[in-house]
């Protein structure tokens, strides 16, 4: 179904600013230039609405101003002192718990570690990620590969490029979302995360079971099903990981309710079926294993 309070557009940044050269809002000549600050007592809030609403139309002089403004700040401009400990914590992500807002952190790898080595060889990881975006997109899903992957997944496979989504259409808090966007490979399907799967090669498998954790920790109610796909020789080690008290005694229910343990050969296998296109996301089903 299709909303009318959805407008989606291109834009192209003209002006990219450093931290340090971001300009506050309460700089005097700023404050006493638009429209909707200017008469305003200091460190008022009120002018807060007029940027936070959607599409909300500025004057064209406030526009021009600041256009200006940024253009000369690129340009050279003015450092600002930043307080970095102070900007950490209010761009840290909370969440909604019976206590109240609880600040949470988010893990990312680091671009360097994450990306795969491609010297001589696709990594096998790579080659597996590449594979379940194939199957996902024969299957008429779109897929989300995270930023760091992307590159070396589209190379192993070109056409997936075609069905790479760039921007999540999920409708969930901040932690959620940034929690989601690490997940190696998913499917999605009109507004919804189909499937998600956790591809672990040489990492540690605790890794990608611990990302599963945290998002059914922050969604509790999500209806997602999620794999950790692993090399056989591997198996074992899932289903130990899977089965620590931590994530046995995960509310609403045990993690292993809701992630289960693929193969690498299983992926092939399904990867090697001729009629992909006819099949639902529910035949991964035949091919998952659950802890005994």
């Amino acid at each position: 179904m299709t909303t009318p309070y959805v407008v989606r557009f291109r834009v192209r940044p003209i002006v990219w600013l450093a931290l340090e050269k971001a300009v506050p809002i309460q700089e005097p000549r700023v404050w006493s230039a638009l429209s909707f600050t200017r008469g305003l007592p200091p460190n008022s809030n009120q002018w807060t609405g007029k940027v936070r609403t959607s599409l909300s139309r500025i004057d064209d002089t406030d526009g021009e101003f600041l256009e200006s403004l940024l253009r000369e700040q690129a340009a050279g401009g003015t450092l600002f002192p930043v307080d970095k400990a102070s900007y950490a914590r209010q761009l840290r992500p909370q969440v909604r718990s019976n206590d109240g807002l609880v600040p949470v952190s988010v893990p990312v790898e680091d671009e360097e570690d994450s990306q795969p080595t491609l010297d001589h060889e696709v990594r096998e990881s790579i080659r597996v990620q590449a594979m379940l975006g194939r199957i996902g997109a024969e299957m008429g899903m779109r897929i989300w590969i995270p930023r760091n992957d992307r590159a070396a997944v589209v190379r192993e496979w070109p056409s997936l490029d075609e069905s790479l989504l760039t921007v999540l259409p999920l409708n969930y808090d901040e932690a959620t979302i940034r929690t989601i966007e690490q997940i190696d490979v998913l499917w999605v399907k009109g507004r919804s995360v189909v499937r998600a799967f956790e591809v672990e090669h040489t990492t540690s498998i605790y890794s990608g079971i611990l990302r599963m954790a945290d998002l059914m920790a922050l969604q509790p109610n999500l209806n997602i099903r999620t794999h950790i796909v692993a090399p056989s020789e591997r198996r074992n080690k899932v289903f130990q990981e899977l089965q620590r008290p931590v994530f046995s005694l995960l509310e609403p229910r045990p993690l292993a309710d809701v992630c289960t343990y693929l193969s690498y050969e299983s992926i092939r296998e399904l990867a090697a079926e001729k009629l992909l296109a006819h099949m639902s996301d529910a035949v991964v089903e035949e091919f998952a294993e659950e802890p005994e």
